[in-house]
């Protein structure tokens, strides 16, 4: 089994490819010693049988034809759980793949549940089964054998049929519109531009005042600026642990600094314990009128019992329509509703309103009741006559 390893061939399969209906892709990477990850293979497969594998660490290869594939209008492109492929394709080219679609969050829409396994779905779907012996394989180091590259082809042949069983189960159902809104993040630039401004609402859970909040904000910023320099992990430059620490503690002073139990004995004598300093005191000197909380701090209160029976409502109504939960409302969706009738979120605007936003209003307002029977969830609408 060959790898394309020049620009030549990798054009003209890419000539090939475009003339197809859709394709589906892969891609192998390493990111553990890395901040942005190191792509290893690529894979593609088409309806007509086409079955490529591509060699990025070629020394003679141009990716530019896979990234002109990527952006054409004419061919769809299909992913399985694409984020971390995706990420790759707008590192390899400021461009994401259009038109697209993503068998994970389909499968979700036809109740396949949340976050299904792409084993699943091809011993499901596609009636295979796939050798997992090359699973945790080290992608980077060549030649790779027979092995890797017959596993990592059969992730795009079995997708094909997994595209094609999804495609005609959303026609059936006519659920196609309920993808958009998933596909649109997906597919958002924004979506994998690392702002480092942005890195501390992943760890600020805890957090509950602002002062914490802003010194937070300046030490995450300064860490992911680090560990993209650098290209490491976060977790090489300051663990995450350490962070939140410095955040409560706001340590003004080495020794202060030193006294922290997650940071590492001499730490904070180094160049790098002078720049978390450094970042605490711009956190402690910036205006906390302007620090934005958590939505989930902002909205801790008493409505913990309401949201219980929401997420069990929930439960039902998707049990009832063959539909994963995640793809309807999230835990935030669940406390904002509960906590406002008119929150600006997903789950109260467009088809997942008609779906369950309106039941949800109407069991928070005594309109609608549960109970249980046979171990099911039964919905009672208790403003139906007759």
């Amino acid at each position: 089994m060959d790898l394309i390893t020049s620009t030549a061939e990798l054009r003209d399969v890419c000539d090939r490819l475009a003339a197809q209906p859709f394709v589906t892709v892969d891609t192998e990477f390493m990111r553990e010693t890395t901040y942005y990850p190191k792509l290893c293979l690529i894979q593609m497969a088409a309806p007509d049988g086409t079955g490529v594998l591509v060699d990025p660490l070629a020394t003679d290869l141009d990716l530019q034809p896979f990234v002109d594939l990527m952006a054409d209008e004419g061919v769809v492109k299909v992913f399985h759980s694409a984020r971390q492929d995706l990420e790759i394709v707008w590192m390899l080219g400021k461009t994401l793949p259009h038109p697209f679609f993503d068998t994970q969050v389909a499968a979700m829409v036809c109740g396949f549940g949340d976050s299904v396994s792409y084993e699943q779905l091809v011993n499901d779907l596609a009636k295979a089964k796939i050798d997992k012996s090359s699973r945790f394989t080290d992608w980077s180091r060549r030649p790779l054998s027979d092995a890797q590259l017959a596993y990592a082809l059969s992730d795009v042949t079995h997708l094909v049929k997994v595209y094609e069983a999804l495609v005609a189960e959303l026609l059936r159902t006519d659920r196609g519109l309920w993808l958009d809104e998933e596909m649109a993040v997906l597919t958002a630039p924004e979506t994998y531009q690392a702002d480092p401004n942005q890195a501390w609402r992943r760890l600020a859970g805890r957090m509950r005042k602002p002062r914490e909040i802003a010194v937070l904000r300046e030490v995450a910023a300064w860490r992911e600026r680090e560990a993209q320099q650098r290209n490491v992990p976060r977790g090489r430059v300051l663990k995450d642990e350490a962070v939140i620490d410095v955040a409560s503690a706001a340590p003004r002073s080495v020794e202060a600094l030193g006294r922290l139990r997650t940071i590492p004995s001499g730490f904070e004598r180094s160049r790098t314990g002078a720049d978390i300093l450094a970042a605490v005191e711009r956190g402690l000197t910036s205006d906390l009128n302007g620090i934005a909380m958590p939505e989930r701090t902002r909205r801790a209160g008493g409505n913990g019992a309401l949201v219980e029976l929401l997420k069990v409502l929930l439960k039902a109504v998707c049990e009832g329509e063959g539909v994963a939960p995640k793809i309807i409302a999230t835990v935030d969706d669940l406390e904002a509703l509960a906590e406002d009738d008119a929150a600006d979120v997903p789950v109260l605007q467009g088809w997942r309103r008609g779906l369950f936003g309106e039941k949800a209003l109407a069991l928070k307002h005594g309109r609608l009741a549960l109970s249980a029977s046979g171990g099911r969830i039964i919905v009672h609408d208790l403003t139906a006559t007759g």
